[in-house]
Order: structure tokens, then C-alpha cells, then sequence
């Protein structure tokens, strides 16, 4: 079954460039060095600097195990803590965890 976490979050727009080099210098990582695949969306109406980041998962015993590596990654970590600290408006992050049913009933 798969597993979709989905998380947006406000940018900064004081640092509106810098935030979206870092955002795809994580996503890069991410789908090079773990077993899922990250994409990131931008808005296309709403609010004009709330981006998301959709990540998709084999299962959720994947998405634990992937987390886990993640955050046993000191580079990963660094990549993170930065883009959380410097680029994105505090207490804006919000995730969702959805797993597909397609097929069912």
C-alpha cells in the first residue's frame, strides 16, 4: 500500500531564492540517497508562498525505515536544520500522512 506524506510550509520572503536552492538541494538528496521519491510543489493559486513537499513510500514500515536513516544522517540533518531555521516561517509546517485505496470497494 502506498504511503504519501505530505507537508507544506510558508517561505520566507526575505529569503524566497535561497529557500527554494536549499529546498531543491534537499530534494535532490533525498530521492539520490534514500528509498523514496520526494517532489516538490509549488503553488499555482492560494497562498503564494506555500510550497509543499510530496514524498511516496512503499508502505509505512518504508517510510519508518527511510525516516530512520534519515535522521541517523549527519548531512541530511544539517541540510534540514538549515532549511527549517533559516528559511521557512515558524509554526507554518504542517504534515499529513495518506496511504492510497485505490482498488478498494
Amino acid at each position: 500500500m502506498t504511503i504519501y506524506v505530505y507537508q507544506t510550509f510558508e517561505i520566507k520572503q526575505d529569503s524566497f531564492k535561497e529557500a527554494l536552492e536549499n529546498l531543491g538541494k534537499l530534494q535532490k538528496f533525498r530521492n539520490e540517497q534514500y528509498d523514496h521519491k520526494v517532489e516538490l510543489l509549488s503553488p499555482v493559486t492560494g497562498q503564494d508562498h506555500t510550497y509543499a513537499l510530496l514524498s511516496t513510500y512503499d508502505g509505512l514500515a518504508e517510510m519508518e525505515l527511510q525516516d530512520k536513516k534519515m535522521f541517523d544522517d549527519e548531512e541530511y540533518i544539517k541540510l534540514i536544520g538549515d532549511f527549517f531555521l533559516k528559511d521557512i516561517v515558524q509554526g507554518s509546517m504542517r504534515t499529513q500522512i495518506l496511504r492510497s485505496i485505490n482498488g478498494k470497494g
